[in-house]
């Protein structure tokens, strides 16, 4: 019998290098910067058309950026590989919205802008990005709540450090075992397993934490639960809250770690691609606060030239409400489909928040990195801010931490996080 043929991606890393390669040539030709410069508040309008409309607030109030040359960001190699042996059987269902035949790696590899459901693809694309497919943990991280001020020193409004933020993916699994999915997700339908706990700082939150599930069920809305120090209980938290900021932090955990709500509550809507600064190469890692702009960010940091696809996220009242942002304008980094920021409008259609991600490629997430050392190249992201505009409060999140004790932080695809880490029962023990 003749064996069935791998589903056919011609020559798709040389396609893609290709892509890139004319993206970079022709990127300094349009843009008002060039390797060497710095950018501050004084010249900042040279990068306005070049970031978003919040992270151009954010450069204008001190956060400097170093532009550098633009460099390639290549896939993992299980990744890629998954890529080419699964991508040709994905494609979207009749609604235009779920995935089908999708195992693992990238489900789009090759976009076309004309394509009336490209927004879709964007963002499953971005979902399953390289980064982290089959787990992570990172340990002993820390988030600073400042306020924007111009040529200031940093005055800390809170410091709050969690000791552990972990995930765990059923599908699309290229680099631990069971492979490409774990058996559990016939029965129970998770998709991915999330979990931030135990809170370490402030003292009055310690014990504090959180875990959710989502599921592949269009129509199942995410599992969450908190453990609340106050309470010493856990009780389920309403989906809705998930994209709402709590206490003094100006984050919310659907904007975590890019747009992250579940994809069939929201319509996608594709508004271009473009030649964009991004921070994907990042010189510090540790990260540290930024000191012209009072510690509201992370800088001065390296930025350069990168290939952007921008979608619109609107909510679909018929799937969510009281979601409090009107629209996000989400970035997508066209190779390694990270995303360098994002914004947020309010109900009255106002900038409200933006959040700025720094990324460095590596095969280690700090230099002197003992365990959390990979084989190839991977994204880490080592930093990010979630400002609010109107208010000028930022909190800006390390990874790792530049004062916790655990400086590697990043663990990814490595087995460190399993499906035990995700219960009530281990979120209770921990908060006692």
């Amino acid at each position: 019998m003749k064996k069935p043929s791998r589903p056919c991606v011609p020559n798709l890393l040389a396609v893609i290098a290709a892509f890139f390669a004319v993206t970079f040539a022709l990127a300094p030709a349009h843009a008002q910067v060039k390797p060497g410069d710095v950018i501050t508040p004084k010249n900042a309008e040279q990068v306005r058309s070049l970031v978003s409309p919040g992270t151009f607030v954010a450069v204008s109030k001190g956060m400097q950026m170093n532009i550098v040359a633009p460099s390639r960001v290549d896939w993992p190699p299980p990744y890629q590989d998954a890529t080419e042996k699964y991508s040709g059987q994905v494609r979207l269902a009749p609604d235009h919205r779920d995935l089908l035949g999708y195992v693992a790696g990238q489900p789009f590899p090759l976009l076309d802008p004309n394509d009336p459901d490209v927004a879709t693809k964007i963002m499953w694309n971005q979902y399953f990005k390289p980064i982290a497919t089959d787990d992570f943990d990172l340990r002993y991280f820390e988030c600073q709540v400042a306020t924007q001020n111009p040529g200031a020193q940093q005055q800390l409004i809170q410091l709050t450090e969690t000791g552990h933020l972990a995930g765990y993916s059923d599908i699309g699994r290229t680099e631990v075992e069971p492979m490409p999915a774990d058996p559990d997700f016939k029965t129970s339908g998770i998709w991915v397993r999330v979990g931030a706990y135990p809170t370490l700082a402030p003292a009055e939150d310690r014990g504090s934490g959180g875990i959710r599930y989502r599921y592949w069920d269009a129509n199942k809305a995410d599992d969450a639960w908190a453990f609340l120090a106050g309470t010493r209980r856990v009780r389920r938290v309403n989906e809705v809250i998930l994209s709402s900021s709590a206490g003094l932090s100006t984050w919310d955990a659907d904007h975590a770690g890019g747009f992250g709500a579940k994809p069939q509550e929201y319509n996608f809507k594709f508004l271009g691609e473009r030649s964009m600064l991004a921070c994907a190469h990042a010189r510090n890692s540790p990260a540290h606060p930024c000191p012209t702009d009072g510690g509201a960010t992370s800088c001065p940091d390296d930025w350069e030239m990168r290939h952007l696809y921008v979608v619109e996220v609107t909510p679909r009242p018929e799937r969510i409400t009281g979601i409090l942002q009107s629209k996000t304008i989400v970035y997508v980094d066209g190779e390694g489909w990270f995303n360098p920021y994002m914004d947020s409008y309010d109900r009255k259609g106002e900038l409200w928040k933006t959040q700025i991600y720094l990324f460095t490629y590596r095969d280690r997430p700090v230099p002197d990195a003992r365990i959390a050392v990979y084989p190839f190249k991977r994204e880490f992201n080592i930093a990010a801010s979630s400002v609010d505009v109107q208010s000028g409060v930022s909190t800006t999140c390390y990874l790792p931490g530049p004062d916790t004790p655990e400086r590697e932080c990043w663990y990814i695809n490595m087995g460190a996080a399993d499906k035990e880490f995700f219960t009530t029962e281990a979120l209770t023990k921990a908060g006692h």
